[in-house]
């Protein structure tokens, strides 16, 4: 156990964080509204990493992720302190959206959600579906909390932060008592983290119920403001231009509350790039079947990356934390993870240009078994010789090893090859 994870009492917990028994209370009291997501044991996984894995699928939770949770219990809160609630407005890339939208269409409450420009078009649509009033301004969620304060000061709602709020965390510890109920040998809990939410329940829910339990927090590599919070107490400062496909926790201001547990109870915090996310993404349609957006898939990817070390004694349970992917990214998700781990490649051979020689140059691709996804031909370029045509070929391999071998058989017949996915 690291320093950071004492073991606790009510004695302990930060100032206005809920007790364990309150956490209960908040998750009965939400049964109505929130799925109890599958979670189960993927034995090829848990094969291919040398320990027993579980995977905790919110991804088929009601609105696409685990954000109905904490949204249901802070609308029903809200509701009971103000019964003249005039509504509520919220922040969010897209699933805190979605949660509030769905929280608020079953209260009767309207809801305001402003979202960065850039959003993915589903969840757009999805709260829009689901009746919320939907605003896009700026380029990230910062500037776009700036706009949700002041509708919220000049027309008197409610605001529902997406995770620096103690009823906020008390819904999504909900998540962390179905896992330890669903596993109760459970030794290693691995959870997305972007503002903290889900993880400082998850933390709560757990460690206060079995401090021995090693919580691994996984932020993407570009937006890792927590990256070394755990060593110093520090924040690390974001680009302003960072990308990553993981755009639910692409959270640049870490909250109070959060942080709080977060210092307290969780115990390690890795990181993982866009890669590892792509090849996180295949695996669990390829192990589960179903979707992962890239913020879901971190922590299968930290996992599959080797940035959690797991004994054979360990019993791991990974969040999948949402399902909720842009459909036009999803093709390239697919495609960019199959690359990364060696089983799509695109390469440049030139031959000659005569009759025949592509028929032979499929033939050598045949030959090793690799399928071919695309042929294009260029002739009359610059760097293509005259009487020579250069053949770009997109394929499917099982490996790098398999590519090494196709690119050695070129090279042994005299063709000149590049890996275009090299360069």
């Amino acid at each position: 156990m690291s320093p950071n994870a004492n073991p606790c009492s009510p004695h302990s917990l930060p100032t206005g964080c809920p007790d364990l028994a309150q956490l209960r209370q908040v998750a009965d009291s939400i049964a109505d509204a929130v799925m109890r997501t599958v979670q189960w044991q993927n034995d090829i996984l848990s094969e291919e990493l040398g320990a027993p894995v579980w995977l905790k699928m919110e991804n088929l939770q009601r609105t696409g992720s685990f954000k109905i949770r904490g949204a249901t219990y802070k609308m029903r809160r809200l509701i009971a302190a103000r019964p003249d609630l005039r509504g509520v407005v919220a922040v969010s890339a897209g699933n805190h959206a979605q949660g509030v939208a769905r929280a608020a269409a079953n209260a009767g409450v309207a809801a305001t959600v402003v979202m960065p420009v850039n959003a993915p078009i589903t969840k757009i649509q999805s709260c829009r579906r689901m009746g919320a009033t939907i605003l896009l301004h700026g380029e990230n969620l910062e500037q776009a909390r700036e706009l949700a304060d002041r509708i919220a000061t000049e027309q008197d709602l409610a605001f529902m932060h997406p995770y620096d709020d103690w009823d906020v965390i008390a819904g999504q510890a909900s998540c962390g008592l179905e896992m330890l109920q669903d596993c109760p040998d459970m030794t290693v809990a691995v959870v997305p983290l972007g503002g903290g939410g889900l993880l400082s329940g998850i933390a709560l829910a757990l460690k206060l119920q079995r401090p021995d339990i090693r919580i691994i927090g996984v932020q993407t590599e570009t937006v890792a403001p927590y990256r070394h919070f755990l060593k110093d107490g520090q924040f690390e400062a974001c680009a302003p231009g960072a990308h990553t496909i993981a755009d639910g926790i692409k959270v640049k201001a870490p909250g109070r509350c959060t942080s709080a547990v977060i210092a307290r109870f969780v115990d390690e915090i890795v990181t993982v790039d866009d890669n590892a996310i792509a090849e996180a993404i295949v695996a669990t349609l390829e192990r589960t079947r179903t979707i992962a957006e890239g913020a879901g898939a971190v922590g299968l990817a930290a996992l599959m990356r080797g940035k959690v070390k797991l004994r054979p004694d360990d019993r791991a349970v990974v969040v999948i934390s949402g399902g909720n992917v842009d459909m036009t990214l999803v093709g390239r998700s697919i495609d960019y993870g199959l690359a990364s781990s060696g089983r799509l490649m695109s390469v440049a051979v030139t031959i000659p240009d005569s009759p025949g020689r592509l028929l032979s140059l499929l033939k050598t691709v045949a030959a090793l078994g690799i399928n071919v996804r695309h042929v294009e031909h260029r002739r009359g370029e610059l760097h293509v010789p005259v009487g020579k045509t250069e053949v770009i070929l997109q394929m499917e391999t099982r490996d790098f090893a398999h590519q090494a071998e196709l690119i050695e058989t070129f090279v042994a017949e005299g063709l000149h090859v590049r890996n275009l996915m090299a360069d």
